[in-house]
């Protein structure tokens, strides 16, 4: 009976101390006002770093230049395929020439460099092209391609005149510019002198011409205003390769046909007159000759 009742009297006092707890007063939070005028705080954000102005061009330049995986032009020419053909062909030119092989992929690399220009005409990559094409077709003794470096200098003096390419063409064009190509050949035959001009020798026989004789030097043009100096390189007479003149057409006669001989005066047998004569071969005897035949040898006997 003690225990129990110390027990429950321990209980008892334990739920004394909580109910007690639980019936205290709360005393009810109030709301947080903002104070009259007060400026909400603003969430600071972060600096973004500011760009140079040679990042601000580059971004720039990005806007207007070429993607690296576009091609152009009927061969399908990248930026780099353009300036690799006009490097290479420029090293194998030597100190001029007119190989028409380098003319024809210079043609190609010309067209995509067109097609280039065409479609993204603010590319700053064009400078180098245009650069490398002039040196390409300065070294192309030909009046169309000596016409196109002078073109492509001024181009990039006027699009990209502050470029390493646009100082380095002033300085190159400050020097001076001078066209070379080769005169278009003359025919021999109207160099070759008459009778009449160069007379008659003794014993009647005709002045013999020099097979190829070299025409006069063609006088250089007067250059334009403005222009570049032209130099006109002369080149020996060309001589035209004579045409084969074609054969005459044979007929041919058909083989074994005889043609019937007429009949003897007085002869009334039909057969004679329709049996054909004999051609006799010429060098073939009428009759076989006999053929010898071997004899045995004579056997000596003892």
């Amino acid at each position: 009976m003690k225990r129990r009742f110390v027990s429950v009297s321990a209980a008892a006092i334990a739920l004394g101390i909580i109910g007690s707890v639980a019936a205290a007063p709360v005393s009810p939070q109030k709301p947080s006002t903002p104070k009259p005028g007060a400026k909400p705080t603003a969430v600071k954000k972060r600096d973004t770093p500011k760009m140079s102005k040679w990042q601000q061009h580059i971004q720039d330049m990005l806007k207007v230049s070429a993607p690296g995986d576009e091609y152009f032009g009927r061969m399908k020419m990248s930026y780099l395929g353009i300036n690799n053909t006009f490097h290479d062909d420029l090293i194998r030119a030597g100190a001029y020439t007119t190989d028409p092989k380098i003319i024809s992929r210079i043609n190609f690399a010309d067209e995509a460099l067109a097609a280039w220009y065409k479609k993204y005409p603010n590319d700053p990559q064009l400078a180098r092209s245009y650069f490398l094409a002039f040196q390409m077709y300065r070294k192309i003794w030909v009046k169309e391609y000596q016409d196109k470096a002078w073109i492509y200098s001024h181009r990039v003096l006027e699009k990209w005149p502050n470029s390493f390419f646009g100082k380095a063409l002033k300085k190159d064009l400050s020097i001076g510019f001078t066209e070379h190509y080769f005169a278009d050949p003359v025919p021999c035959a109207d160099l070759m002198p008459t009778v009449a001009e160069s007379g008659t020798p003794r014993g009647g026989a005709t002045p013999s011409a020099s097979p190829s004789p070299t025409p006069t030097p063609t006088p250089t043009p007067t250059p334009l205003a403005g222009g570049p100096k032209i130099e006109v390189l002369p080149v020996p007479c060309s001589t035209p390769s004579p045409t084969p003149t074609p054969l005459p057409s044979l007929t041919p006669v058909p083989s074994g046909s005889l043609a019937p001989s007429p009949a003897p005066s007085g002869s009334g047998s039909p057969e004679a007159s329709a049996s054909p004569s004999a051609v006799a071969t010429p060098g073939a005897s009428s009759t076989p000759s006999a053929v010898p035949s071997p004899q045995p040898s004579a056997t000596h006997k003892p």
